[in-house]
């Protein structure tokens, strides 16, 4: 039987096989191709590892792409943003931004936008026919009472051994019982509580930072350019951190992306932008209270830019796709204040919501999720900006959580030129779709240039050292008890049955095979 851990373990129910669908990119009307599981509850390291095995979600239902087989290859990306420099464009769009917050000026030129993710590519095509089947498929409070029954039959076995270890089971079997049998993660055993906004979660700022120091600073820096021989005491905001502000001893060295985002404002600046952090519950205060508002945002996004029927667009497929997350909030001491888990990032202008970016904060990175817009102010390119305030926001959760270094995107589409564009922000790598390691974008376009499908991985005899190797020591929840696949493939007859386990092992990779629950029914 499984031993347990302090967090509740991750539980999915993988589909065998693969599912054609539509393809949104090039429209062909079954070349998609993905192997797919249903989530019912994932760890943040779980996620993790498995987005960096090709995995991506889309509400619950989490899927990876048969890279040699679907139509048009999609590339697990990610952004450095330690070492990222805004281009050219880039400092266009935040430069826009500042003239409208400041002066109320609207740009006249190209009000084109590519947001992060706005194809809907991670609905799997905009299949939510597909999320709402498979929503049903599952019977969750019998597996939820199952689950239970097992977890005490394991405490009661463990009673003469441990008072301790019984104490443990006891908070596990709440916990599993409370998220299987609600079908939603389970917040209400933390004894943490989400900083408000304000306190950890205003983002409109940058950290440690106010609009007086930086006038202060750069007053400094123009004394000190004018008096190079000058004492430099004072020079850097007191307890700034380096890696974001660094001084600036040579007035042709460019502006940081921080210094673009915050530049100071006149006190009479005709707008006022304020962005937010909200966790992604219905437990959270403010989340509920902007519910209504966001909902409302989507459903005018969705129709004028992806032109949506109004049932295709309705409050049942906004909960399941944007607010309905496995992911189990997490509060780590040496982790980010806000804690880890999925996040929707409000963009608040005069007091209205215009823009929401769904994230998710992982123990590695920050991953772009999905973003929508106020059609009525594509003028601002709401995608590119909504995409530099999120590396921005990686670099600030960096200044805590050192291992938190990186920004993923989503998916990177070299077949399809509207996708092209998140190669844009470099430093950038791609995912080897054989070897699961990072290669720079640069050593990748030139064998996409050639190809749709390509391994990356340059090595010919590097492998994926995450494989399974023990698909044996993998665990299944069957029949209310929790076990190994070496012991559940005795009383298997069906040899379907093991294929798709193995499958599903070489899939996920030996690591997550282990720590997660398989369910089989």
């Amino acid at each position: 039987m499984a031993s347990w851990n302090a967090l509740s373990p991750s539980i999915v129910e993988y589909f065998e096989g693969e599912d054609f669908y539509r393809c949104g990119y090039c429209k062909n009307e079954s070349g998609s191709r993905s192997n797919g599981m249903w989530a019912h509850s994932l760890t943040v390291q779980d996620y993790q590892d498995l987005i960096d095995r090709g995995w991506r979600r889309s509400g619950k239902y989490v899927y990876k792409p048969v890279m040699n087989q679907t139509c048009c290859p999609q590339y697990t990306i990610r952004c450095r943003p330690l070492q990222f420099q805004p281009s050219k464009s880039h400092k266009k769009v935040l430069k826009k931004m500042l003239k409208f917050l400041a002066k109320g000026e609207i740009s006249k030129g190209n009000c084109g936008d590519e947001p992060m993710d706005s194809t809907v590519e991670d609905a799997v095509a905009g299949d939510f026919a597909l999320i709402n089947k498979l929503d049903i498929k599952c019977d969750l409070k019998t597996l939820s009472d199952d689950l239970k029954e097992s977890l005490e039959n394991e405490e009661m076995k463990k009673e003469k051994n441990s008072k301790k270890e019984e104490s443990n089971e006891s908070i596990h079997s709440q916990a599993i019982e409370e998220k299987l049998g609600s079908g939603e993660p389970s917040h209400s055993i933390k004894v943490h509580t989400v900083p408000k906004p304000g306190k950890g979660a205003d983002l409109s700022k940058p950290p440690c930072r106010k609009a007086k120091e930086i006038r202060k600073e750069r007053k400094r820096l123009k004394l000190m350019q004018q008096n190079p021989a000058g004492e430099h005491e004072g020079f850097q905001a007191q307890g700034q951190p380096p890696s974001l502000f660094p001084p600036k001893a040579k007035s042709n060295q460019p502006k940081s992306l921080e210094d673009l985002i915050f530049e100071s404002l006149p006190e009479n600046a005709s707008h006022k932008l304020e962005v937010r952090l909200v966790p992604v519950s219905f437990e959270d205060p403010e989340f509920k209270s902007s519910f209504s508002q966001s909902f409302s945002l989507y459903v005018k996004y969705q129709m004028a830019i992806h032109q949506d029927p109004p049932d295709e667009c309705g409050k049942t497929e906004f909960t399941r796709f944007l607010c309905s997350s496995p992911l189990e909030a997490e509060y780590p001491p040496n982790g980010p204040e806000c804690g880890y888990g999925s996040f929707h990032q409000q963009y608040w202008l005069d007091g209205k919501i215009i823009a929401v970016g769904v994230i998710d904060i992982l123990p590695y990175c920050v991953s772009s999720v999905y973003l929508y817009y106020d059609p009525d102010y594509s003028f601002l390119s709401l995608g590119v900006y909504s995409a530099l305030r999120e590396i921005a926001f990686t670099r600030q959760l960096q200044e805590k959580t050192s291992q938190l270094c990186y920004y993923y995107m989503g998916f990177y589409i070299h077949s399809c030129p509207k996708m092209k564009y998140k190669g844009q922000y470099r430093p950038s790598d791609l995912l080897c779709p054989e070897t699961y390691v990072w290669i720079p974008i640069e050593q990748c376009l030139p064998s996409l240039e050639n190809s749709k499908y390509c391994r990356f991985n340059q090595d010919p005899e590097a492998v994926d050292e995450g494989r399974s190797k023990e698909p044996d020591r993998l665990q299944v929840f069957h029949k209310k008890a929790i076990m190994p696949y070496g012991v559940y493939k005795k009383s298997q007859k069906d040899p379907s049955e093991e294929a798709a386990v193995l499958q599903y092992a070489s899939l996920v990779g030996q690591a997550c095979a282990e720590r997660m629950l398989l369910f089989r029914s």
